[in-house]
Parts: C-alpha cells; structure tokens; sequence
C-alpha cells in the first residue's frame, strides 16, 4: 500500500489559526495570517480542539494519491461522504494482469493460500476470456473479487480527516483501512504536526470506548461505570 501527500492547503495549520481568530479580530484573514506567530497558532489550535470548536479546521484540506489497497478497503473508505474519490476505472480500464490484495490471516496458512491465489487466478482467466469473446470491461468486471487492487485520489479537510480517523484507526477496525489512515497520518504529519497528532482513535477524546467491547487500550463506558459503583461502595463501607 503507498500513500502519497500530491497537494494541501498552503499552510494549512495557520490557516485554520487564522480562520478562527477573524471571528473575534477587527482586521481581517489576510492580515491574521501575516502577523500570528508559531506560538499563539499552537496555543488557538489546542484551545480549538479542547473547545471541540472543530469547524475552522475544515479550512484546510490535503489530497492524498492512494495505491494498492482492495476494493473492499475502497467500499469501506468511500462511506465518508465529505470528501472527494476520484477512482481507477474499471469500465475503461482493462486488466492485464489481476493484482490483488492478501490478508495475513489468509496468507498465514498455506494450504489456504494455494486455494485463494487459485481463485484469483481462475478469476482473472474467465474475465479475459469475456473480454476476448466482446464482453465490454463494465460487465466483465462483475466477475472480479473485491481482493482485486485499485488506485485512487482522494481529498479530505482536516476536520473531516479527525472525525474519520476516529472511527477507523480504532483497533477494532479491519486492519486494511486502520494502515490506510496509519500511513494518511504519517504524511499530514509532514506538513502539519498539530493536525496529525489529532489524527488518533476518538475513544482518546471521549475518554471511554463506545465499542460493546473494548480493545484493552481504554475501558468502556459500561466498565467505567462499574468501577465507579465500586469504588463508591468500597468508600461507603
């Protein structure tokens, strides 16, 4: 999987910084941008995110350059409906050649592996052979599996990059998307350091999981709750 920062709003962290401070500034952003320095842009954004004052950061937006995940990863990641995908075709791409995506789960044990490249392999020999009999690309596709790789472009701003990160860096996402935000993290963090450590399971925000189980790294809000009772209780007696 490579994931690639191509573009982002030109400063993006002063941006946001700016952005919230002309709210309560007589001057304008132009002029807000100039003058504030590093150190009152760290301490506005933090005040911003304890404040959960989350919308200046939607002014600043990164696109990221996304190849080799799954169709099954993309499904997924394309229900975060703020933002932009522009997706590799296959309508009007044809495939050659079959790359495909496989889970360690699977590649850990060799007999099924056999049987699962197989597959993969029969269904890339079928959907040529539609092809060669005039099958157009948009239908012979219906034959390939959601394990099949596909590249894509895809913009998203920062406060929307918080909100998804949230949801699927928790440890109890499918592991395809948590590397996917693992690696978005990594190259925000190149340009906009603040940003990225805000990048992060939201059960750190919250300060519980709202998982039914949790993972281990933080307690649910069921079993906070029963700590509480019992600790009251001890207290009590």
């Amino acid at each position: 999987m490579q994931v690639a920062l191509i573009s982002y709003t030109a400063e993006p962290e002063r941006t946001v910084a700016a952005a919230a401070r002309l709210s309560t500034s007589p001057v304008g952003a132009a002029e807000l941008l100039q003058r504030m320095t590093p150190e009152q842009v760290a301490s506005l954004l933090q005040h911003l995110v304890e404040a959960g004052h989350l919308s200046p950061f939607e002014h600043a937006s990164f696109t990221f350059a996304v190849e080799g995940i799954s169709r099954a990863c993309s499904h997924q990641l394309v229900r975060h409906r703020l933002a932009s995908y522009t997706q590799q075709s296959q309508r009007y791409v044809s495939l050659k050649t079959l790359p495909f995506i496989t889970p360690e789960s699977i590649a850990a044990k060799g007999k099924l592996l056999g049987s699962y490249q197989a597959h993969m392999e029969a269904s890339h020999k079928l959907y040529r052979e539609f092809l060669e009999q005039g099958v157009p690309a948009e239908d012979a596709r219906y034959l390939l599996p959601n394990a099949t790789e596909t590249k894509l472009v895809l913009t998203m701003n920062a406060r929307e990059l918080m909100h998804v990160c949230g949801v699927r860096l928790c440890l109890r996402a499918q592991w395809e998307i948590v590397e996917l935000f693992e690696k978005v993290k990594i190259e925000v963090h190149k340009v906009a350091p603040f940003i990225a450590r805000e990048l992060k399971p939201k059960c750190y925000q919250m300060g519980y999981c709202d998982e039914n189980e949790s993972c281990g790294l933080i307690p649910t809000l069921k079993e906070l709750e029963e700590d509480e009772a019992v600790t009251q209780g001890a207290g009590a007696a």
